[in-house]
């Protein structure tokens, strides 16, 4: 075989090399979180977390070795129609699924279950890469615009129906996508704004005291600038805009909200609301990573882990085990290897030739960065508890094999792009 028709040579090792630290270091702190000093246990136990995560890596492999078989054409002409497929699987999961942590989002499978909503994130993906690879395809044209929403919006909406909030917030990740390929950034800043004054009516007692802030703000942009009516006008609307969140975020807390959902509000505002109550997890997260210390208390000697303080720490808060057992040296090296990784899909992203590849690359990009990003603020309460694994550390099957084929997808049709004859 000639060296340019090698796909071993093609393909990006710096990305992989970054994969595979990730997902061993994921891997080695799963076992950290379930070990038991007293028990007699090793980390390729299959009656262990640890053991069947192992088995997840292996089938993980397996996936990645079939991606790089597939043609590089198969993602992009089979995108709708994995999308489709994925949709009626989403609808049939609260109907047929089986209920795991207050979510009925998986589907048993013997002994183990499949959650079809890790696999929706990177068929979502190629089917919104694919739409914005169109010919003819313009971001400003409005109609386009409804059908970009609308695909990420039906499997919100079908996620939703399973309780599982966290990972249908995953999808409003696709806006940054979105943004890059030409969207007007009004939306963004729109939403910035929201979820900013969300935060502040949340932290400040009375809102009467953002209502004058807003009349005063407003008073000085008219009194400043031009008196043109339509400018007027526009402050106007904004200003009695931001007034209907203000007033609408007390009921969005106190009838939208679901009790559980209410007191993780509550706890992101004061953390010590109820410490032995709704803020345990958070509390003892904090208490974990911060016991660390610079250096760590030493791998498999987190007394944290050992005491079982935090619920959930080889899934949702599983970065604990590693600021407990390797300190703010531990967490940093973890947080510069995701960071790493983002950067490189970045890369791979803006150097495709088409814009598929390109679509579908940002989109990559965006996830990793949403769970990453959320996951970690959860930990240390700078978020509210939604329930979303960090990428490749987290344990559960479902979730490794999806980012695996999200990141792995990418890796192919980057290995390909020269034979894509001109970008659009």
């Amino acid at each position: 075989m000639r060296r340019e028709d090698d796909i071993s040579v093609k393909l990006d090792w710096t990305t992989i090399l970054l994969f595979v630290a990730l997902v061993t270091l994921g891997w080695l702190n799963i076992f950290a979180a379930i070990y038991d000093e007293t028990a007699d246990q090793t980390i390729w136990d299959l009656s262990l977390s640890s053991g069947r995560q192992l088995m997840f890596i292996a089938a993980a492999a397996v996936i990645v070795i079939m991606i790089i078989i597939i043609d590089m054409r198969f993602y992009e002409t089979f995108a709708y129609l994995f999308y489709g497929l994925i949709l009626v699987l989403l609808f049939l999961v609260p109907l047929i699924g089986k209920e795991v942590g207050g979510n009925k989002a998986w589907i048993g499978v013997g002994s183990f279950g499949v959650q079809p909503s890790e696999f929706a994130k990177f068929i979502t993906a190629l089917a919104v890469a694919k739409y914005i690879g169109s010919v003819g395809f313009r971001m400003d044209n409005l109609r386009n615009q409804a059908v970009l929403f609308a695909l990420i919006g039906v499997p919100i909406i079908l996620i939703q129906l399973q309780k599982d909030t966290g990972t249908a917030l995953v999808f409003t990740s696709f806006v940054l996508v979105f943004y890059r390929e030409g969207m007007s950034p009004f939306l963004l800043i729109v939403g910035v704004c929201a979820a900013t004054i969300f935060v502040l009516t949340l932290l400040i007692p009375n809102p009467l005291y953002l209502h004058a802030a807003i009349a005063i703000i407003l008073i000085l942009l008219i009194s400043f600038g031009k008196k043109k009516f339509k400018r007027i006008a526009i402050l106007v609307i904004g200003a009695l805009l931001i007034s209907g969140v203000i007033v609408s975020v007390d009921y969005v807390v106190n009838n939208v909200l679901k009790p559980h959902q209410q007191n993780r509000v509550k706890v992101l505002v004061n953390p010590d609301i109820d410490p032995l109550g709704v803020g345990w997890n958070v509390t003892q997260s904090k208490i974990a990573i911060g016991s660390g210390g610079l250096n760590g208390k030493g791998f498999l000697r987190g007394t944290q882990t050992k005491f079982d303080f935090v619920p959930k720490q080889s899934t949702d808060f599983i970065f604990c085990t590693i600021g407990e057992e390797f300190g703010w040296i531990g967490s940093l090296v973890v947080i510069g290897l995701f960071v790493a990784l983002l950067l490189r899909v970045i890369f791979l992203a803006e150097r495709q030739k088409s814009r598929f590849a390109r679509a579908y690359g940002y989109s990559v990009a965006c996830i990793l960065f949403f769970h990453f990003a959320i996951n970690i603020s959860m930990t240390v309460g700078l978020f509210p508890v939604i329930g979303i694994p960090l990428p490749f550390f987290s344990y559960g099957g479902s979730s490794l094999w999806g980012f695996t084929i999200l990141l792995f997808v990418l890796l192919k049709l980057d290995a390909h792009r020269s034979q894509v004859l001109q970008r659009v």
